[in-house]
């Protein structure tokens, strides 16, 4: 069987994914409610409430359907230290913290102020350092590290081909440019609220493109023998 049938063999939904899958979009939908119930905020934003989950969501499902090949050595270590690389170049250009740019705030809780999946969030701005723990970006995060760390387990030729393998995978580096390029957007009033918008609704389309290709993990053979079938 070729890497890719293997490959697209295993990413079928289960019955089992599902009903969990459902409870839990069941469930996000209470919260949400609830929320728009004791809270009652002006919605101009409908979008800003799905996006959270659209990020938790297919996080959860790459990570339920990975498995971790066996590994030990360097190749495991390697794999540690990447994965733990790409989370932290992830939060930084993706803005889980960074080095603060205004006046200290101190540290606080935000429960109520922003929508399920935003909070709880906990925040910083200290005069150096800043972060924001907002629940689906550390979600999402971690998720393609997770997937980062299994492809270079996964990694046929050792730990260097893995290495090799991992700067050369498009796909890693898809969250990395749309969060610089959402960090570009911007302006004045109208047009600032619309970069802003539309930077959230780019990075979660690269989100979601980047953990299927991650999941996936197509090889140039696997596009060739996927092109040969759509002749």
């Amino acid at each position: 069987m070729s890497t890719i049938q293997r490959r697209l063999d295993g990413l079928p939904l289960r019955r089992e994914t599902l009903l969990y899958g459902a409870a839990l979009v069941n469930l996000e939908l209470l919260v949400v409610f609830a929320y728009l119930a004791v809270v009652q905020p002006t919605i101009t934003r409908p979008l800003f409430y799905v996006y959270p989950f659209v990020w938790i969501n297919v996080g959860l499902w790459a990570v339920w359907r990975t498995r971790l090949p066996d590994a030990s050595g360097l190749r495991l270590w390697a794999a540690r230290v990447l994965g733990a690389g790409y989370f932290l170049l992830l939060g930084y250009v993706g803005g889980l913290y960074g080095v603060s740019g205004g006046v200290p705030v101190g540290l606080r809780f935000e429960f109520t102020a922003l929508p399920p999946g935003w909070a709880p969030a906990l925040i910083y701005g200290g005069e150096l350092f800043q972060f924001a723990l907002l629940p689906f970006k550390m979600v999402g995060y971690l998720a393609l590290a997770y997937l980062v760390y299994a492809t270079v387990l996964d990694a046929t030729g050792g730990a260097l081909g893995g290495l090799l393998g991992l700067f050369s995978c498009v796909s890693c580096t898809l969250p990395v440019v749309a969060g610089v390029l959402s960090g570009f957007v911007g302006g004045a009033g109208a047009v600032a609220t619309a970069a802003y918008a539309q930077s959230y609704l780019l990075s979660t389309a690269v989100f979601v493109l980047t953990v299927g290709l991650l999941v996936w993990r197509p090889t140039v053979a696997d596009l060739r023998a996927l092109t040969a079938r759509l002749d």
